[in-house]
């Protein structure tokens, strides 16, 4: 998942910031074959399972991706609500500011979303999922333009490491299928500064600071395994920051770390400022069943039939039921309590990270 802070924010992040390192992966190296950088890449995934990329080309692309975020965040309510995402586990579409919880206590988010589904914008001007503001469709060649290129990114990544899973060529690109409906998705989000259209603020967090604007979740702040102390991730100009989520990680039987990360205020003196954020999300195909490919690889088997997380998988999950649900417990329609946080996370509340 690569995401990339626009420039306006970097210019004034602290040095004596507290920030987890990252390891730097050269995306030219990679889709070369440089075995070297292959072993950075696969150190990343096995270890933090976050990552610096650079060199990958998506770099023209972003401003034109926050100009789209920015004409659309203008619109007024009634032109954006009738395109919020809603309360059925659907992500594509608007999500407006306070109509998801982040934590436990019911602590609402603070941030925007426009997603648009990777289906649609290849497919255009077919509907395959759903239909988008005006903002949205006036750009769509920008989007479809971004989403090509961050998914062939993805793809590329994710088949040089096949050889080292032992898996066989093109297994991930098949889960992965275009044409196949997907969570895969562009998203553009903004967390309005105060006294700006749309500001929410922070809730009270379990731990007495300022709830998180984004819950905690595995899929910037970093939760290193074996600490209980949240660190900052420092942007770098042109490098976007790409993590493994749940999917590959069940995939690779845990081989591979879909680490807990979380989006909090920003730090000051940052937070004068409205903080814009680019993500790409590269889903499988919701008809995928969503277990280790235990059968396809032997060193995915032996270290899945060992992992707490993998055994506790549920037998019938599929990469859409994952999703779904996910996304659909976290909105505040469908919460009942406590219990309702928990059931709507991901990997990070499977025995071994308990």
């Amino acid at each position: 998942m690569p995401s990339i802070d626009s420039q306006y924010p970097r210019t004034d992040f602290p040095e004596d910031l507290e920030c987890h390192p990252l390891l730097i992966v050269d995306f030219g190296k990679v889709a070369a074959g440089d075995q070297a950088e292959i072993d950075t890449l696969w150190k990343a995934c096995t270890t933090l399972g976050f990552f610096y990329l650079k060199n990958h080309g998506v770099e023209d692309l972003t401003e034109p991706m926050f100009e789209m975020g920015q004409a659309t965040f203008e619109l007024p309510d009634d032109e954006l609500m009738p395109f919020e995402q809603g309360d059925s586990g659907m992500s594509a579409g608007y999500k407006k500011a306070g109509l998801n919880n982040v934590d436990a206590k019911g602590n609402l988010d603070t941030v925007h979303f426009i997603n648009i589904a990777k289906d649609d914008a290849l497919a255009y001007p077919e509907v395959r999922q759903r239909t988008y503001p005006r903002t949205v469709v006036e750009r769509m060649k920008t989007v479809t333009n971004f989403i090509r290129t961050s998914d062939n990114v993805l793809q590329t990544l994710m088949s040089q490491l096949e050889p080292r899973l032992g898996l066989p060529k093109g297994t991930l690109a098949a889960l992965h299928k275009e044409g196949d409906i997907s969570g895969s998705e562009s998203r553009c989000i903004l967390k309005p500064a105060e006294g700006e259209k749309g500001h929410l603020p922070e809730g009270v967090g379990e731990d007495g600071n300022p709830a998180a604007a984004i819950g905690a979740h595995t899929d910037f702040g970093v939760l290193p395994p074996g600490t209980s102390k949240w660190q900052h991730i420092r942007p770098l100009p042109g490098h976007a920051v790409c993590n493994v989520g749940d999917t590959l990680s069940v995939y690779s039987g845990n081989i591979f770390k879909s680490n807990i990360h979380r989006v909090i205020p920003p730090p000051a003196p940052q937070n004068v400022h409205a903080r814009w954020s680019l993500v790409y999300f590269i889903r499988p195909g919701f008809d995928n069943p969503l277990r280790p490919l235990s059968d396809k690889s032997e060193l995915i088997r032996e270290n899945a039939e060992k992992d707490p997380a993998m055994l506790a998988m549920p037998k019938d999950a599929t990469a859409g039921s994952w999703y779904k649900r996910r996304i659909s417990l976290q909105r505040v329609a469908n919460r009942k309590g406590p219990e309702t946080w928990a059931q709507s996370r991901g990997t990070e509340h499977t025995p071994n990270k308990d």
